[in-house]
């Protein structure tokens, strides 16, 4: 298994390329970086914007193998407003043709919402709906994806959507393509369920992890701590991870929102991620 870590793990108080030099200093193989709404990476971002980045990159000895995004937030394809979804659909469009000229393999795609209570004024909507637009989307960009040979991946998030592994499992299925998978994140499953169950039942369909840890008794966003301090059995996971056969990028998602983090945290997460890969 790959050891990267996602963007989000560092503060704004960094530039893009200050990020990705502490992230190879840090040890870490690879970083995940985000398409934003504005800034260094974003949907404004030209062919040469993306090629300097990865050319830094390249530089800094360090791989970009998956982009990220928040953006689908304020932008689900589960919308009842059709230029909502559309919306949804023009951004993945673009994190597919910016993640082939970075030389990423996956993007990670959130599923749409139902509901997800920490964002202002969400929109509730009717679960069924919601999936037949969500099936929707996902087959007619599964295309896009095919086009770009990149993994569009959904990840399990709070989004009271696509809650259990057998659900995940069967909407992927269903969309039917090679290059539809999934995101899966290890820590946003430990409220409700175990990751080494999701493991096994989603296997091959695994494209790209994210490792986090959570303690379940706080139940809220707090729960979310730094590896190896949550309930996350991560022997377990391992032992799972194994069982698949997958040894592709495990990305550290740490969020500096959630309580204070600093350039030490970044550290210790990665000694935490040689630890678990190493299984010891």
């Amino acid at each position: 298994m790959k050891k990267g870590i996602n963007i989000w793990s560092f503060d704004n108080s960094k530039t893009l390329r200050e990020k990705i030099v502490f992230a190879k200093n840090a040890g870490f193989e690879g970083i995940e970086l985000s398409l934003d709404g504005e800034g260094e990476l974003s949907l404004n971002s030209t062919e040469k914007d993306l090629l300097e980045i990865k050319k830094f990159a390249e530089d800094t000895g360090i791989e970009v193998p998956s982009l990220a995004t928040g953006l689908f937030w304020d932008n689900p394809m589960t919308s009842a407003d059709p230029k909502v979804r559309q919306s949804a659909c023009d951004i993945v469009k673009k994190q597919l043709e910016s993640a082939a000229i970075l030389g990423c393999k996956t993007i990670l795609v959130i599923p749409g919402l139902v509901c997800a209570d920490f964002v202002e004024n969400c929109e509730v909507v009717e679960y069924d709906k919601a999936y037949d637009r969500a099936l929707e989307c996902v087959t007619m960009l599964s295309k896009t994806a095919e086009q770009y040979d990149v993994q569009l991946c959904l990840e399990n998030v709070w989004n009271k959507f696509l809650l259990s592994p057998l659900e995940l499992r069967d909407f992927i299925d269903k969309v039917g393509s090679t290059h539809v998978g999934s995101y899966f994140d290890v820590g946003n499953v430990v409220l409700t369920g175990y990751p080494e169950h999701w493991i096994k039942i989603l296997g091959k369909r695994i494209k790209s992890v994210h490792f986090k840890d959570y303690r379940r008794e706080v139940g809220s966003l707090a729960g979310f701590v730094d590896l190896l301090s949550g309930d996350v059995d991560y022997p377990a996971v391992m032992k799972a991870f194994d069982e698949i056969g997958y040894d592709g990028w495990a990305f550290a998602e740490m969020i500096p929102s959630y309580k204070h983090y600093n350039d030490q945290t970044i550290v210790t997460v990665s000694g935490a991620m040689d630890r678990i890969i190493s299984r010891k």
